[in-house]
């Protein structure tokens, strides 16, 4: 296993624990250059298939390292970033140091959180009013928020929410208030993820 799979990028210490990683690797550990390192394993290709197992454990090991003491910053890559060397993934962290450092920045001490609001079946909702209601709960306490696709007709609001760790609690409370509350709609409320959806480093794998 030559290449290097690669699940995001931290600033700081390196990164080295064993765990079912993509591919059927062991180990999981930091390709670094300067301050930033690449959290990597092995890996037989450049063009992984994405199996339910493996972007689960792609999404595990980026749990793991959010988790790891008080919480550490990670900017997440889409499953399938594969390079053929070490040297080409150096070549990458440095032509985008400036970008990782700026989005390392603003995930720093937040998580990403999901909420869909979903209309009960048959239930007639006033779709504008319960966005604004949510809104007003929410958008408060979070740092920033993002819009998702309504991909069901059922589906009133679909959301990330990028959260600081210290106002974790507050966001759970305010959703507990929104399910007492809304007997029409049913709230799904997911995370923490790594955040995805507050990130816009694309780094180009080498093929």
């Amino acid at each position: 296993m030559t290449n290097r799979y690669v699940y995001g990028v931290v600033e700081g210490d390196p990164v080295e624990f064993e765990t079912d990683a993509v591919g059927g690797a062991s180990v999981v550990y930091t390709i670094s250059h300067r301050r930033l390192g690449a959290v990597v394993s092995d890996i037989d290709t450049t063009d992984p298939e994405e199996t339910d197992e493996d972007a689960t454990r792609h999404d595990e090991v980026l749990r793991r390292i959010m988790n790891d003491g008080d919480g550490r910053a990670v900017v997440p890559m889409q499953f399938g970033m594969a390079f053929e060397s070490d040297r080409a993934l150096k070549n990458v962290l440095r032509g985008a140091l400036p970008a990782f450092r700026r989005a390392l920045n603003d995930v720093e001490g937040r998580v990403e959180l999901g909420v869909k609001i979903v209309r009960a079946e048959d239930a007639d909702v006033d779709a504008d009013a319960v966005t604004e209601r949510i809104a007003d709960e929410l958008e408060p306490i979070a740092a920033q928020s993002v819009a998702n696709d309504l991909f069901s007709d059922r589906l009133v609001l679909n959301r990330s929410y990028l959260v600081d760790r210290e106002d974790r609690e507050a966001f759970d409370e305010a959703i507990a208030r929104l399910e007492e509350d809304e007997d029409d709609l049913v709230v799904r409320y997911t995370g923490p993820f790594a955040p995805y959806s507050f990130v816009d480093v694309t780094i180009g794998a080498q093929r």
